[in-house]
């Protein structure tokens, strides 16, 4: 079996592939990138049991065959190429793999293919499209927010809770808390799932320039993300997502807005200051004026800012982490950002101050953290 590809064409599509490879898999045929040749085509699929992703490229081939090629011995490879025509020759009996080039002659040790676990099908799956565009900015929005504890595994990625009249993108780790909605999609029914934040990180990276429709398919067990020549499949994560509505607080009559920007800026320089545990900033707000200020008594070092806003509400003192402010304010793309606040004791939400894309809502929440006198 051969095939002849372009030396930087495979290499773009390896790349788009490389990031499901783990350090260190259970399965040693895991550490290879699966070849399947079919005259004109060629799909390579990547795997670590929980995701597998899979993209399809055309080639010079005339025959069929499939082959486990070493992944990182390939990528070194083909990043020391400068771009050419390399011929592919396949031992089907023992697996070698020979690639030839201008310049000379590479073998390496293949692996029989019928190793390599099958991707996974799904059975009566639910259908949505939705624009690549679109989900990168929700997956953007939201995955800064998930969370990393092994003891509750459902907040380590996207909960996706969707409806006849909208698709809701949820994230939480019980210190901030991102609710991204489209109102202009909808799901054929209603329904939830909650997706790890791997498979959500490669798809991100895989949207860059690219403005197709994606097919999601979804049923109990898996995920599907379909678009352009990419497939990614994934093991969804099997609990139940906490009540996010809950801890929303409805009535908020404290309302600060302020230059997005430059509250960021702010934090950035006072946060230098803070307790190198707590990264507590404080708030005050009196009228229309914010003071920020952060110190760290072990060290006796503190810092205090000004900034002018618009308030509306009674003056207040609340202190909150100033990296997951920045997170925040990082991650919303308006000019001005609303702070709505009910009690120092309450958590704070963070709204983007003039209206996003046609259809988008945003809502940011972050808890407070307990202020030293």
């Amino acid at each position: 079996m051969n095939f002849i590809i372009s030396s930087n064409a495979l290499l773009k599509l390896l790349q788009s592939l490389q990031g499901v490879l783990a350090s260190s898999n259970t399965l040693p045929i895991l550490d290879n990138f699966l070849f399947e040749i079919e005259p004109k085509k060629l799909t390579v699929t990547a795997s670590d049991l929980e995701t597998t992703i899979t993209a399809e490229m055309s080639v010079e081939a005339k025959e069929k065959g499939s082959v486990a090629i070493p992944a990182r011995l390939l990528l070194d490879t083909l990043k020391a190429f400068p771009e050419q025509p390399l011929t592919f020759n396949v031992d089907n009996k023992h697996f070698g793999v020979e690639i030839t080039s201008d310049q000379g002659t590479y073998k390496m040790t293949g692996f029989s293919s019928a190793e390599f676990p099958k991707s996974p099908v799904l059975e009566d799956p639910t259908r949505l499209m939705i624009p690549a565009g679109t989900l990168s900015t929700a997956i953007n929005k939201t995955l800064f927010a998930t969370g990393s504890d092994d003891l509750r595994p459902v907040m380590s990625g996207i909960f996706f809770d969707l409806s006849e009249e909208m698709v809701r993108l949820v994230t939480t780790d019980a210190h901030k808390l991102v609710r991204y909605t489209r109102t202009d999609l909808s799901s054929p029914r209603a329904a939830s799932f909650i997706v790890p934040k791997k498979p959500l990180t490669l798809l991100k990276n895989a949207f860059a320039g690219t403005n197709a429709e994606v097919n999601v398919e979804f049923n109990e067990n898996n995920a599907s993300f379909t678009f352009d020549n990419l497939k990614v499949v994934c093991r969804l994560i099997d609990g139940k997502y906490p009540n996010y509505e809950a801890v929303i607080p409805k009535q908020n009559p404290n309302k600060l807005t302020i230059d997005r920007q430059g509250f960021l800026n702010a934090i950035r320089r006072v946060a230098l200051f803070s307790n190198k545990t707590t990264h507590q900033v404080r708030l005050q707000i009196t009228g229309s004026q914010l003071t920020l200020s952060a110190e760290d008594l072990d060290y006796a070092n503190e810092a205090k800012e000004n900034l002018t806003c618009s308030y509306d509400g009674e003056d207040m003192v609340i202190g909150f982490n100033s990296r997951f402010l920045m997170d925040m304010l990082n991650n919303l793309d308006s000019e001005h950002v609303i702070v709505e606040m009910s009690a120092p004791n309450r958590a704070g939400i963070l709204l983007p101050g003039e209206g996003g894309e046609q259809g988008e809502d945003v809502l940011m929440l972050v808890m407070p953290v307990m202020l030293n006198n």
